[in-house]
C-alpha cells in the first residue's frame, strides 16, 4: 500500500521562533493527525522531504512515516511553502485506517491526445483541471486518474462525468448535479488562425465587390449613352 518512506521525529518546541530555529537546522516542522488519535507534533529532515517532493504521486499515495520506532501508515494533506524561495515551510501528515475511507486530491493525467480528431485537424487542447478529489479506502487510492480524450473533435469538451473510475473510488462531490460535472478539457482552433482565416475571408469579400477599372470604365459610358437618348 506504500511506496514512500520517510523519518520523522517528534517535537515539544512550538511558535515561530522555534519553527524558525528547527528550519534553521535543515528540519521542517509538521504535524500528523487523524485515525482517532491525539495530534503529534514533528519534523522532518528537509532533504529528504525535498527528494520525495520531486515525485507527483507523493502526494496521492500512502506514505510510511517513520516515527520513535513505529512505522505509521499517512497521506499528505496539506503542504506550505515560502512564498519567495518555495521552500517547504510545514507539513500536515494524515493518519490512516484500512477501514476508514479518506478524501483525497489526485492528479490528472490526459491521454491520446494526438489520436484526437480535434488535434489532427489543428486544435489545441485546453485543460480546465488538473486535478480532482476523490474518495475511497486507503488501499483503492489511485496515483492519478487517466481521461482518454481520443474522441474529442473540434468545439467537444469532456466532463468529470466522463471519466472512468477505478473500483472502489469515487468523486467526493455528486457529479450527477449539473453544477458539479465540471468541465475539464477541451479542443479548440486556435484564436489566432480563426483569426487569420475571418480577415482572409474578409479581403476576399471586400475585393469581390469592389468593381475592376474595366467595369466602372463601362458604367460610365452606358450612363453616356442613357443620357444622349
Amino acid at each position: 500500500m506504500s511506496d514512500f518512506e520517510v523519518s520523522a521525529e517528534k517535537r515539544t518546541d512550538t511558535g515561530k521562533g522555534a519553527m524558525r530555529r528547527l528550519r534553521s537546522t535543515g528540519r521542517v516542522p509538521g504535524v500528523m493527525y487523524g485515525a482517532d488519535e491525539a495530534p503529534a507534533n514533528i519534523t522532518l529532515n528537509a532533504n529528504e522531504l525535498r527528494k520525495q517532493l520531486e515525485n507527483e504521486a507523493f502526494f496521492s499515495h500512502i506514505i510510511t512515516v517513520n516515527l520513535a520506532g513505529e512505522a505509521v501508515q499517512a497521506v499528505v494533506k496539506d503542504l506550505q511553502r515560502h512564498p519567495a524561495s518555495y521552500q517547504v515551510t510545514h507539513v500536515d501528515f494524515l493518519r490512516v485506517k484500512a477501514t476508514d475511507e479518506i478524501t483525497m486530491r489526485v492528479p490528472l493525467h490526459f491521454v491520446n491526445e494526438d489520436k484526437a480528431p480535434g488535434k489532427r485537424a489543428g486544435g489545441q487542447f485546453s485543460h480546465l483541471m488538473n486535478d480532482v478529489e476523490i474518495t475511497c479506502l486507503p488501499a483503492n487510492l489511485p496515483e492519478y486518474l487517466d481521461v482518454d480524450v481520443a474522441a474529442l473533435d473540434l468545439g467537444d469538451s469532456i466532463h468529470l462525468s466522463e471519466i472512468t473510475l477505478p473500483e472502489g473510488v469515487s468523486f467526493a462531490f455528486d457529479v450527477t448535479d449539473p453544477d458539479h460535472d465540471h468541465t475539464v478539457a477541451t479542443v479548440q482552433m486556435p484564436q489566432d488562425l480563426d483569426m487569420g482565416e475571418e480577415e482572409e475571408g474578409e479581403e476576399l469579400v471586400s475585393a469581390a465587390e469592389v468593381p475592376t477599372t474595366a467595369e466602372t470604365e463601362e458604367e460610365d459610358e452606358d450612363g453616356e449613352d442613357a443620357k444622349q437618348d
